[in-house]
């Protein structure tokens, strides 16, 4: 994940602003962001994204044709959805597989789906449960590890739930601010002294400058 030293991956609280569009923009920033996108090359081979993240940085009006990544699967989460048809059809073409899942019935995955042979669709009635979601994942896709790139909210669902096991994060050079913008881990706040258990601890396994006051941290998560 790419964050400010405040912890934030948007730059500010609306679908409008995204960290990926706006560091850019910034001088000072944007000199040493390169180096952030030839770690996220290394990726897994199962990529799991949310519908609105690649609705942000404007995968629904993109016109160009995809790079392929050889041997990459996206699984992407849309409930709403946030994709339109240009949209999954970028990302079918971009990788290996489109593994889509959505707890509504609507979505136009469903309309593309004997389009595109690459497309699979796992299907939630109310609620996705992500425990089952990852065991589906190995079991029926053999993936083995993922790599999560979500926003605050789902990555908070992830992490107490127990389904991280590793944070690899880079560290932007840049103060973001704003109570309302996204940070790395959001969802709902602890309020009681119970909800302690909650809190992951994390062991650093390699901490590394890079140019430009860029930093990569590594950290394993004691769940």
């Amino acid at each position: 994940m790419l964050m400010s030293v405040d912890g934030k991956i948007s730059t500010g609280d609306t679908d409008d602003m995204d960290v990926d569009k706006d560091f850019p923009k910034i001088s000072g920033v944007r000199e040493g962001l390169h180096q952030y996108y030839d770690i996220e090359k290394t990726t897994d081979y199962f990529s799991l994204n949310s519908g609105r993240v690649f609705a942000k940085i404007g995968f629904n009006e993109k016109k160009d044709k995809p790079e392929r990544i050889a041997g990459v699967n996206f699984v992407v989460i849309d409930n709403a959805p946030h994709l339109n048809e240009n949209g999954i059809r970028y990302i079918a073409q971009k990788g290996e597989k489109l593994i889509l899942v959505t707890t509504n019935n609507n979505h136009p995955a469903f309309y593309l789906k004997n389009e595109l042979s690459n497309i699979e669709i796992i299907e939630y009635q109310d609620k996705i449960d992500f425990t089952d979601l990852f065991q589906k994942l190995k079991q029926d896709f053999g993936a083995e590890r993922v790599t999560i790139q979500t926003g605050g909210t789902l990555n908070a669902e992830f992490v107490r739930a127990g389904l991280v096991d590793y944070f690899s994060i880079v560290v932007a050079p840049a103060i973001i601010g704003g109570k309302d913008t996204a940070s790395l881990v959001d969802g709902e706040s602890l309020h009681s002294e119970e909800e302690l258990f909650k809190i992951k601890a994390l062991e650093l396994e390699e901490a590394r400058t890079l140019k430009n006051s860029y930093l990569h941290l590594k950290y394993k998560v004691l769940n």
